[in-house]
């Protein structure tokens, strides 16, 4: 839990306890922080939009867009 100070509408300055974000994710892949997702507790992020949640593209808000580029590619090279 984390202090936050609130001022209330009486001039009064009190502690709130809130939860901590959690960390950022990460990519399955190379481990390298993922942009475009959200650091939310599950809680709250079921109350986000979706396209909020994670970038719209395959593998997004698993993959980073690097190492999606090179799986999409080895797949690609890969068929017959």
């Amino acid at each position: 839990m984390r202090r936050v100070y609130t001022r209330t509408p009486g001039s009064r300055t009190v502690v709130h306890y809130t939860r901590r974000k959690p960390k950022a994710a990460h990519c399955a892949q190379c481990g390298d922080v993922l942009k475009g997702t959200t650091r939310l507790r599950p809680s709250m992020q079921g109350k986000t939009a979706k396209s909020s949640r994670r970038p719209e593209r395959p593998y997004g808000g698993m993959l980073c867009a690097a190492c999606m580029r090179r799986t999409i590619v080895e797949q690609v090279r890969r068929q017959p």
